[in-house]
């Protein structure tokens, strides 16, 4: 698998990126991901997230809005297993991770604002393929998202770099 060009690099060449503007943190093994973006939009409930990660990921980047909820964890260790499994690429979540040493071993990537233990809500709400906002940054299924170490952006359409 090669790694994706680096965003700084895509921002240089393609300025009408959305650039995420929140410091999200590095919890999986993989620090460097791309790939067409599947969004969710949830708050402090992550059904509609074990739903997305079932279907084929495809080489696909699971994009969360979460709300910005640090008051529980939306992905963990089973979901991140799951998300390997059925063969997602990455995922961003704009709230908050646990299992976190499981994380780090899972060659996924995945970024998040923080960690908490406590598990979020099992009721089922929110929506798939929505639009979404993550850090100011508007995020449709179907785009195309590049994260490193630098960032977090978005195109819709992947970028071609010489």
């Amino acid at each position: 698998m090669s790694l994706p060009p680096p965003t700084a690099d895509i921002c240089d060449a393609y300025p009408q990126a959305g650039v995420a503007d929140l410091a999200f943190r590095d919890y999986g093994a993989l620090t460097q991901f791309s790939g067409a973006v599947e969004t969710v939009r949830c708050f402090e409930d992550n059904g509609r997230i074990a739903a997305a990660l079932e279907d084929p990921g495809e080489g696909r980047v699971l994009v969360v809005d979460g709300g910005g909820s640090m008051r529980c964890a939306l992905f963990g260790g089973r979901l991140g297993a799951l998300a390997v499994e059925n063969g997602w690429t990455g995922i961003v979540i704009e709230g908050c991770v646990r299992d976190v040493t499981a994380l780090r071993s899972l060659p996924i990537g995945v970024k998040a604002l923080g960690s908490n233990p406590l598990r979020s809500n099992k009721r089922g709400e929110g929506q798939i393929g929505t639009m979404v906002w993550i850090g100011r940054m508007n995020v449709q299924s179907g785009w195309w998202l590049y994260a490193d170490e630098d960032g977090v952006i978005t195109l819709p359409k992947p970028v071609q770099l010489d």
